[in-house]
């Protein structure tokens, strides 16, 4: 059946898309991960005030640097689970053999899976804190449509990024080992690092005083982490001064150069991740 379809497709990317993205409906990833994202996205803007004693919406900004602070904990590990097993599960389950068998490059695989993946957290994404900027839009008072549609357009397009990075960090890792135990193993170990270790790093070098040197060394080792880069983003469209990730705000870079840097980021990790493929099954 697959294999017919196949052959008188005329867009073969769209039908591996169309199998990963009912594999992950049959596995529940879809609905898991849109549940989390939703359940993140009401508990920050609604349930926010509540250690204040009364239950409030907040004001755009400290929503937004809320939600971002918890975003980028649980958007690169829901992108880790949902692609971890992407190319070693298939090799585990010796489907990767037949897959290939078909008439398909390996580059039609590789897109149509990234689509399927990117497609399912970006859903989840728009839908979550898309809900969290209507409840704005119906219930804020003391803010603007226009500003509530600009920030959360780059806070879903920023965490849109974050996630398919993360994505292709599975897809290199997958595409790595040998078993799905060591897989998921390593991204965690990865997330951890990156997410919690190395920015506290940073804040230790953000808080010392190092000179003149100080903010080129914050502005490289920013660079190194796609996690950093989100934080920057988001503080930087929204000029928060809240917390002590506010001094990345005091980077000299603006936002176009950090989106850059995002997307960097994503054409690094796909040329790596496609070249692995390629070489790994000859």
């Amino acid at each position: 059946m697959i294999s017919q379809t196949l052959l008188y497709a005329p867009n073969p990317v769209w039908i591996i898309a169309n199998k990963e993205f009912k594999d992950s409906l049959r596995n529940r990833w879809v609905s898991v991960i849109t549940f989390i994202m939703m359940l993140l996205s009401f508990s920050v803007t609604f349930a926010g005030s509540a250690i204040t004693g009364e239950l409030a919406l907040p004001s755009l900004v400290s929503l937004i640097t809320s939600l971002s602070t918890m975003a980028v904990f649980i958007i690169p590990l829901a992108a880790i689970l949902l692609s971890y097993d992407a190319f070693v599960g298939e090799e585990e389950a010796g489907t990767m053999l037949l897959l290939l068998s078909y008439p398909l490059t390996k580059q039609q695989i590789f897109i149509g899976k990234l689509i399927a993946h990117s497609g399912i957290m970006i859903a989840a994404i728009c839908v979550a804190f898309g809900c969290s900027a209507v409840s704005m839009l119906l219930w804020a008072d003391n803010v603007a449509w226009q500003q509530v549609i600009a920030a959360f357009s780059q806070f879903i397009l920023s965490s849109s990024l974050l996630a398919v990075t993360f994505i292709l960090m599975s897809y290199f890792v997958s595409l790595k080992v040998s078993e799905k135990a060591r897989a998921v193993g390593t991204l965690l170990s990865l997330w951890f690092l990156l997410v919690l270790v190395y920015d506290l790093l940073l804040l230790a070098l953000l808080v010392a005083d190092l000179g003149s040197s100080s903010q080129a060394l914050v502005n490289l080792l920013m660079a190194l982490n796609p996690t950093d880069i989100y934080r920057a983003i988001n503080l930087l469209a929204i000029e928060s001064q809240m917390g002590s990730l506010s001094m990345l705000a005091k980077t000299t870079w603006g936002s176009e150069l950090l989106y850059g840097l995002s997307l960097l980021w994503l054409l690094m990790l796909a040329i790596l991740s496609l070249s692995v493929f390629k070489r790994k099954f000859i």
